[in-house]
């Protein structure tokens, strides 16, 4: 998994007074937990950019002014109702040999042929959880929906591996392609034409996210 790095410095101070100056000033106020005791320190609003405004999911280095790192990930962060700022993060320290659990994408990949027939392709699960030591963790959990026909559906059974355990129960659909009006027949005759050239009647991929109602 990818990692990058937030510069920090350690907060001696962590009343409200000492908070409210640091964000005037531009950085966040941060904690890191998980170790022997919670770690205060600040870092610029700037250098959270690529960790949080991004579908990518990163480990991190906090690395203080000291010259001391710690290894962690992103626990909770809490932005102003307004102006959508950055008022607080939270981290969590991980080690090498102690196994996290983290909200990993899914990444759907290929062109369905049961899309291709005029189903929709709907998206139930964007994310799964996963659990492994920091180094199984995968930046992305990818499916491949090439051979899927309407009526198919992915379940995290097809997506299980030896790396890291998925936290959720094996029948649980993370896609599915679902016939609407517009669908033709799904067999391997009507796939292409006797010049082996794509129907005409086919149309374009259409994908339904997992807040949307298909009609059917």
């Amino acid at each position: 998994m990818k990692s990058i790095t937030i510069n920090g410095s350690q907060r001696e101070s962590v009343g409200k007074v000492a908070t409210k100056t640091l964000r005037n000033a531009g950085k966040v106020p941060c904690v890191v937990y998980g170790g022997d005791k919670p770690i205060h320190f600040s870092a610029d609003e700037l250098a959270f950019n690529k960790l949080v405004y991004t579908p990518d999911v990163h480990t991190v280095v906090v690395a203080l002014e000291d010259g001391s790192e710690f290894q962690a990930i992103l626990q909770d962060i809490q932005f102003h109702p307004v102006t959508d700022r950055i008022l607080h993060a939270d981290f969590y320290q991980i080690f090498d040999d102690k196994e996290v659990m983290m909200e990993i994408p899914v990444r759907i990949v290929g062109n369905s042929r049961g899309v291709k027939n005029g189903g929709v392709l709907r998206i139930v699960n964007r994310k799964l959880r996963v659990k492994a030591v920091p180094a199984n963790l995968p930046d992305f959990i990818e499916i491949d929906i090439t051979e899927m026909k309407i009526g198919d559906i992915r379940t995290v059974a097809s997506v299980m591996n030896d790396d890291y355990k998925i936290m959720h129960e094996e029948n649980r659909t993370i896609c599915q392609v679902r016939t609407s009006r517009t669908a033709v027949a799904d067999v391997e005759d009507e796939d292409e034409d006797e010049d082996g050239e794509v129907a005409a009647d086919e149309v374009p991929a259409t994908e339904v996210n997992d807040e949307a109602a298909v009609k059917e």
